[in-house]
C-alpha cells in the first residue's frame, strides 16, 4: 500500500525505460546585442605579427609586450570580422588579397604563466567560396576583459 499511495496521493507513473532516441540537442542561446550608445566599451590591447603568433613568452613580463601594439575600443559582441577590418587600417601587409587573419587570445593560467589560445580566422576578402570565423563574437568565443588579442597576419 506505500508503494500506491503517499499521504493519500498516487504515485506519478515511472518514466519510461530504454532509449527512447538520440539525447536531445542543445541550442546555445543567441547572444543579447550590445547597446552600444549606452554601454561602455572595453579597451582590446591587439598585437599583430607577420608570418605567425607572437611567441608566448614575448608576453610574460608587464610592460614587456610586444612593439607592435594597437588599442581598439570595441564591444563583446564585436565579430572577428570586424576586428580584421581595424586591422586592416592599421596594418598594410593585413589588406592583401591573399592575407588570412589568425586570431588568438593571450591570457594567464591559473599558475599565472600566459597562454595563447587559437580562436578563429578570417580572410582579408571573404567569399561565398572560402567561409571562415568573421561572423563569431568576443562574446561567444569566450573573452574575458583584460584578455590580450593576438593576430597573426599569413599568406596563401
Amino acid at each position: 500500500m506505500a508503494d500506491v499511495q503517499r499521504r493519500g496521493r498516487p504515485l506519478p507513473p515511472p518514466p519510461p525505460r530504454g532509449p527512447l532516441g538520440p539525447p536531445p540537442q542543445r541550442i546555445a542561446p543567441r547572444p543579447v546585442p550590445v547597446d552600444r550608445e549606452k554601454t561602455c566599451p572595453l579597451l582590446l590591447r591587439v598585437f599583430t605579427k607577420v608570418g605567425g603568433h607572437h611567441n608566448v613568452n614575448e608576453f610574460a613580463v608587464r610592460g614587456k609586450e610586444p612593439k607592435d601594439e594597437v588599442q581598439i575600443y570595441t564591444w563583446m559582441d564585436a565579430t572577428l570580422r570586424e576586428l580584421t577590418d581595424l586591422v586592416k587600417e592599421v596594418a598594410p601587409e593585413a589588406r592583401r588579397r591573399d592575407a588570412i587573419l589568425s586570431f588568438a587570445f593571450v591570457y594567464p593560467d591559473k599558475r599565472g604563466r600566459f597562454v595563447v589560445r587559437e580562436v578563429g580566422t578570417t580572410f582579408s576578402y571573404p567569399n561565398m567560396r572560402r567561409p571562415d570565423n568573421g561572423s563569431k563574437t568576443l562574446s561567444e568565443l569566450k573573452f574575458q576583459i583584460g584578455d590580450y588579442l593576438d593576430v597573426a597576419i599569413m599568406f596563401q
